[in-house]
């Protein structure tokens, strides 16, 4: 029985677009509540500021977790869940499914690429994601940073609500707003990431790192 090699297991670019997406997604439903406390403590001085007040609400990553659930319920901390994971299926599969293509259309469709095209190839996706997907990102955003009072009134009811009230409220072009410094963030982001696991991939499968060869068992 002959060995299976990496080359004869290439998945399609579109078996690689919905299993980063995928994948993303189901990240994002593990780290979703510390992403929410990461927005609420970013925005706390803000809330403070417009409040008039010192106290500070929210202390440390778990003490802003413990401090929702107590005050907002435990379902306050997937605020925003849908737009997150909208977010992850558009964003992560053009970032990172698509990379592998973007490195063949620079260099013409050979498996050749060097250090400056995998650079082109993930500052490319990675803009193409933050443009394509910014509209999720900002609802999500919107969503993790409402806090929930306790007559249950709140800006945003649903997803497609909130999609709605920033296009009718601040135009179409809220919906992208904080877009271009998200781009440059993350154009950087994916090429120090995807860039380097893709170098380090090849230089381990160039070594001789093989799948066992069952033949022999």
């Amino acid at each position: 029985m002959v060995g299976i090699t990496p080359k004869d297991m290439v998945p399609s670019p579109a078996v690689k677009f919905f299993g980063a997406g995928t994948a993303a997604c189901i990240a994002d439903l593990i780290t979703f509540p510390l992403d929410t406390a990461k927005v609420r403590l970013q925005i706390q001085g803000e809330s403070q500021k417009a409040k008039g007040t010192e106290v500070m609400k929210y202390r440390g990553v778990f003490g802003t977790i413990a401090t929702m659930v107590r005050t907002e319920g435990p379902r306050s901390l997937y605020n925003g869940l849908v737009a997150g994971l909208q977010r992850q299926m558009s964003f992560a599969s053009v970032r990172i499914g698509l990379y592998d293509s973007m490195k063949q259309f620079y260099t013409r469709g050979t498996e050749s690429a060097g250090i400056v095209t995998r650079l082109m190839a993930g500052c490319t996706t990675g803009a193409m994601a933050v443009a394509f997907a910014q509209p999720t990102d900002v609802v999500k955003v919107r969503f993790q940073a409402q806090v929930r009072v306790a007559d249950g009134e709140r800006r945003y009811n649903s997803t497609m609500e909130a999609y709605k009230t920033i296009a009718r409220d601040e135009g179409v072009r809220g919906l992208w707003r904080g877009c271009m410094p998200n781009i440059t963030r993350n154009a950087i982001v994916n090429c120090a990431e995807l860039v380097t696991y893709d170098m380090i991939k090849e230089l381990i499968l160039n070594t001789g790192s093989r799948p066992f060869d069952l033949s022999k068992e």
